[in-house]
């Protein structure tokens, strides 16, 4: 069965990471993590959010650009770039959100396990200052709705 929140935890001074399972199959979560066309269903944070914009090259070396739009026009934009991509397993990618906050590495894992799939993502932060603040701004509870999504998504495609 699904897990209804993520585990998180902070595995180093200057990391956070989440862990999650999903009733599906490991390629179809890591699909669902890096194609936009599954990404824009899920990835909205709260209530009110969308996606308007979302571009990936899915290679090292490639750059992605997400950005969120809530009804009243407000903006969030994020960019990064991939460093490694093993199909269906693992990506590492770095993740800005903008000059006023530090650059991230995130490396996310897919871990099969029969039909499930667990996924860990550990964002590693360049201080301890930056991780709390980052954890400070609710990106937790905004991850949570977001993989609740996508746990609802999942089950229309498998």
């Amino acid at each position: 069965m699904t897990t209804k929140t993520a585990l998180w935890t902070t595995p180093s001074d200057v990391e956070v990471a989440a862990t999650r399972t999903f009733d599906a199959p490991q390629e179809l979560v890591f699909d669902a993590f890096t194609k936009p066309e599954h990404i824009v269903h899920w990835m909205l944070g709260p209530e009110g959010w969308t996606m308007p914009v979302c571009e990936i090259d899915l290679r090292p070396g490639g750059r992605w650009h997400m950005v969120w739009r809530r009804a009243d026009g407000t903006e969030m934009s994020m960019t990064g770039e991939y460093l490694e991509v093993t199909p269906s397993s693992r990506t590492v990618q770095t993740e800005s959100w903008g000059p006023e906050w530090p650059s991230t590495v995130n490396t996310t894992e897919f871990i099969a396990e029969g039909d499930r799939t667990t996924v860990v993502q550990t964002m590693k932060f360049p201080s301890k200052e930056a991780r709390d603040r980052a954890t400070e701004t609710g990106m937790k509870d905004g991850a949570d709705i977001s993989y609740d999504r996508l746990a609802t998504y999942l089950a229309t495609l498998s």
